[in-house]
Order: structure tokens, then sequence, then C-alpha cells
């Protein structure tokens, strides 16, 4: 039985990473959990400056899930480097850099000290305000995230996986537009904006008013965007949203990711990677599968 897979040429030993903010970048991890055991470790966003994130309360419990605004706050590459990337290369997994930014300039900047590091893998978030255009996301906006990919790419050294915002109209064309500028995969989805009024106080409960909701409650509108944007490119997905257990995961497989990303699950039971690994190959014994590759896509 074969669990590995191959992403835009660079090979993980299985299908599962952790969905970058939900993870860190793998310290607070590595008491609870074999980091060894993981196809992929995806960091916390990274920029070119430290970013304090958004004022608190950012965190709040919903339904089904969780809703945040942090603000992906971080220490900046400087330190990212000094510091997370040699943690990280103590472990037998692929490592792949969220990077986040404020202009097309922010991320390049990331991109570019990135290329002389020893990752693997980058991942782009778009869904981060582009201050120049008025504020709206890159990811929002199929132009602007053509051209932020285009841009990216002209730094990258490794693979760049871009990714996508499901607060769009058509998953599909945005997918379209980051493989036309050049992506190498796209991962998918980001959380969707939601907000939480405390009705007893009679005001939002995230300081920030809106936030990104997760977990459970948006796995069925994952599978289906990780769907729609599995059939409309021709470049690897990662599937993300919601998954909390084997199942979960491999229904995003059979649904067309390549791989899949575990998030919010994590604060619940910081075990979980290992157990969503070891549900797959069980489900691939029982049903016969070989290798992960013949699951990927297989409904149609």
């Amino acid at each position: 039985m074969d669990t590995r897979i191959n992403i835009a040429g660079v090979e993980w030993k299985n299908p599962v990473t952790v969905a970058s903010g939900t993870f860190g970048s793998g310290a607070e991890f590595a008491d609870y959990m074999d980091l060894n055991r993981l196809g992929a470790v995806t960091t916390k966003g990274v920029a070119n400056i430290p970013w304090s994130g958004n004022p608190t309360p950012r965190v709040a419990e919903t339904y089904g899930g969780m809703m945040n605004a942090v603000g992906l706050q971080n220490p900046g590459i400087d330190v990212f480097c000094q510091r997370d990337i040699p943690f990280l290369k103590q472990y037998d997994t692929r490592i792949i850099i969220n990077v986040c930014g404020r202009s097309t300039e922010d991320y390049c900047e990331v991109v570019e000290r990135l290329a002389d590091e020893d990752v693997d893998m980058l991942e782009i978030n778009i869904s981060c305000p582009n201050v120049k255009e008025g504020g709206i996301a890159f990811g929002q906006d199929p132009q602007a995230a053509e051209a932020i990919t285009k841009a990216v790419k002209k730094y990258a050294k490794q693979p760049v996986i871009m990714k996508l915002s499901p607060n769009v109209t058509s998953i599909s064309e945005m997918a379209k537009a980051v493989e036309a500028g050049g992506a190498d995969a796209v991962s998918l989805i980001n959380t969707i904006t939601g907000m939480k009024i405390d009705i007893h106080r009679k005001t939002f409960v995230l300081a920030n008013r809106t936030g990104g909701v997760s977990g459970p409650a948006i796995h069925p509108i994952a599978v289906r965007m990780v769907y729609e944007a599995a059939n409309a490119v021709n470049v690897p997905v990662i599937g993300m949203g919601g998954i909390a257990s084997a199942e979960d995961a491999i229904e995003m497989l059979l649904a067309g990711a390549s791989a899949v990303s575990v998030g919010t699950a994590n604060f619940h039971d910081p075990a979980v990677t290992v157990k969503i690994i070891e549900g797959i190959e069980q489900y691939m014994k029982d049903q016969g599968f070989k290798n992960v590759k013949e699951m990927i896509g297989i409904v149609r």
C-alpha cells in the first residue's frame, strides 16, 4: 500500500498536512504528536515585517466550529528564518511556508527571501486585503489573483501553491485565474467570512466585527468547492475546510483533492492528523486501493 503523493514535483510520504494558522510552525504540537508522521507541515503565515494582528477578543466558538480574526499575527520573515525553519528541519516532513502581505511588493519580498531557504513549497495566502486597491482581498478578483501569482512566480524558487478564498462568486474562475498566472497547485478553502453578536452585551463578539468561520460546519461547502476547482484546473488541489476525521479527508480525496489540510480540528485534538493518516490507510486496505492516486477524483 503506497500513501505517497506528488504535488508539483514534490513527493510527500502521505497526503496530509495542516492548515496555516492552526499549527504555528509545529513546535507547540511536537509534545503531542510525531511531526514525522505528517506528509507536510504548513506554517503560520509570515510577512516581510512583524504583524501585531487584530485587537482582542479575536477568537470565538460557533456552532460546529469557530470564528477568528487573529489578523495574521506573525514575527516577520527575519525571526521566522532564524527560529522556525531550523526547528522544522529536524523532522522528516515536507515544509510549506505560508506567505501573507498587504501589497504585491510585500509578497514578493518574502518569496525572494525564502528562495535560498531549504524549504519545499510556498503557499500564498491571497485572502489578505490589498491595501493599494481599497482593501479588497487579492483572492476576490480574478485579475488581481492572476497578477499576484505571476508576480510571485518571478521570485519563487520553490513550487507555488495559491490558497483560494471561498468568499467569491465562482471558485472555478479563481482557480483558473491563478493557474493562468502560473500556480503550481491550489489550496482551498480558506475561512468563510462570518459575524457573531453577543445578545446580552449587545455588541460584536469579535473586536474586528467579522471573522473567518472554520470547522465542521463549513465542510460540505469546502467539499463542493474542492470538487469544482479540481474539475476546472489541471494543477493539483489541496483540499481543506472542516476536516475532523479520516472520513472527511477521504471525501476530499474522492472529490478531486490530491492532498488534504487539517485546521480547526487540531485545537480540539492535537493528534488528529495522525488518526486521519491511519484512517486513510485503513480505508485503502478495506477498499483495495494500492495507492492514494487511485482514489483521487473518482467521484464524478
